[in-house]
């Protein structure tokens, strides 16, 4: 059997952080088995469907680098084997026209309330004469489910699922209109496109005992069913954005690595023994949906920055820079060509500091960016009292007389001058800091000194205010 699975997202919106872990899921899966994985868009509710949403969803898709196989598949294109998949069914008298009024719909509803029942619908247009049907309304298909009975679905991580058929209603296959619900054009579309395993979040589990009916109906062959458990924050709630449920173009504005968004996203539910950091290759050769966890995970930041630093660490220095210089275009007036000059010198000790790249950058732009004064931050000035000002002009001499502009022969000579001047080196490091790159936090201020040059650096020390 040839393994097929899809990813298919609403358009309604951004790819949240459930979403992409789903799309991963199933990527891998027809990775692991040689097979397809496919996309698509589920864009049949106009009034929601977005264009922005459909590029903002391809976008982050390839940002993941989740690369579907073959066309890009719109659901809204596909009307027609959904209306005659539907008038199938009505034909063999296995759906059947329901001429409810939206004001008896609505009693129904109340009615189901108060007495506490899931199934709101009370099933009688199922058996009743066509020639008692209203001449104002338009009617909707609504499929014959069983009566009785129970349910069984043999998920793939949630193991044997049952649900009492007396709890699934008659449900819509073609609104008034003549549109396909959702629950009808999903079936109609997974087995056009032979989808053999349906990966997907476990909030739709209750869609599968309803569908499972309509395969039936159908006679097609039912996919594999995998539900997956939702994510949640760290205090265990539903995942929202105040936990991090943002959408995964805000996960790179915010400087993460794509490939280590895949590997959080993997271990969120998922593990092979007790491996943390998993690359993309292993992750497809160990894949398999029994070491998917049956409950909730939760989302750490904690975590993912770990992640993320790993990889920032492991990435190759031209890479690496060219994505900080993303990140560098967004102030005016930067000096590119300069900027990676130093970039470079100084890429080592900023890997061992920053946990994404947008902190690389904030942390490197001084480099090209010389301080402002007065200095907004309030601590890093009081550094710059008279006393230290005076110090570092003294040491702006000591440093014209150095030749080689070096990270020892640096630490040498500042340590030296701190000793002559019966100071402790950080009276010197602290107010040198500042004077060069306007904040009391930064790398190894030889470091700075050395990514910075000579000129740079006699003319800040010049200028210090």
């Amino acid at each position: 059997m040839k393994v097929v699975t899809r990813f298919a997202p609403s358009p309604t919106g951004y790819l949240h952080i459930g979403g992409a872990r789903t799309a991963l899921f199933n990527w891998l899966f027809a990775r692991h088995h040689g097979g397809q994985y496919k996309l698509r868009i589920e864009d049949t509710d106009a009034k929601r469907s977005t264009e922005p949403a459909i590029n903002a969803i391809i976008d982050s898709l390839k940002w993941l680098r989740l690369e579907n196989d073959g066309e890009i598949i719109f659901q809204s294109s596909r009307r027609n084997l959904h209306v005659a998949a539907a008038e199938k069914l009505l034909a063999e008298n296995k759906a059947y026209l329901c001429y409810c009024s939206p004001e008896e719909l609505s009693a129904m509803r109340a009615k189901a309330r108060t007495s506490r029942t899931t199934n709101s619908y009370d099933r009688r247009w199922r058996d009743r004469d066509p020639a008692d049907r209203p001449s104002d309304i338009s009617p909707v298909i609504r499929i014959k489910m069983p009566l009785g009975g129970v349910t069984t679905i043999n998920d793939k991580v949630q193991g044997e699922v049952s649900v009492n058929n007396e709890e699934l209603d008659d449900f819509i296959l073609l609104r008034s209109d003549g549109s396909p619900t959702y629950m009808h054009s999903v079936v109609v579309d997974d087995h056009d496109m032979e989808v053999t395993h349906v990966i997907r979040g476990d909030d739709h589990l209750n869609n599968a005992f309803r569908q499972y009916h309509l395969y039936q109906a159908l006679n097609w062959k039912l996919p594999e069913y995998a539900h997956i458990p939702l994510i949640h924050g760290q205090d265990g709630q539903k995942l929202s954005k105040r936990h991090g449920a943002l959408g995964v173009e805000a996960y790179k504005e915010m400087g993460y690595l794509p490939e280590a968004i895949r590997n959080y996203l993997l271990r969120l539910g998922w593990s092979h023994k007790d491996h943390e950091l998993i690359s993309t290759k292993n992750a497809v050769k160990w894949f398999r949906l029994h070491n998917i966890n049956k409950g909730p995970s939760r989302f750490n930041f904690d975590r993912l920055n770990s992640v993320n630093k790993h990889y920032i660490s492991e990435c190759g220095d031209e890479k690496l820079v060219q994505l900080i210089i993303e990140f560098a275009r967004r102030h005016k007036n930067i000096d590119e060509e300069l900027f990676v000059k130093r970039l470079l010198l100084l890429l080592p000790a900023l890997k061992k500091r920053a946990k994404n790249l947008k902190e690389m950058c904030d942390d490197a732009l001084f480099l090209v960016i010389p301080p402002v004064y007065p200095i907004k931050d309030k601590k890093a000035a009081s550094c710059l009292g008279p006393s230290s000002i005076e110090l570092l002009r003294s040491l702006h001499l000591t440093l014209t007389e150095i030749e080689d502009w070096d990270f020892k022969r640096m630490e040498t000579c500042v340590r030296s001058f701190a000793d002559a001047h019966e100071v402790k080196l950080a009276d010197v490091a602290r107010p040198l800091r500042v004077a060069l790159t306007g904040s009391l936090a930064s790398p190894n201020i030889f470091e700075v000194v050395v990514a910075l040059g000579r000129e740079e650096v006699q003319s800040r020390l010049t200028n210090v205010q």
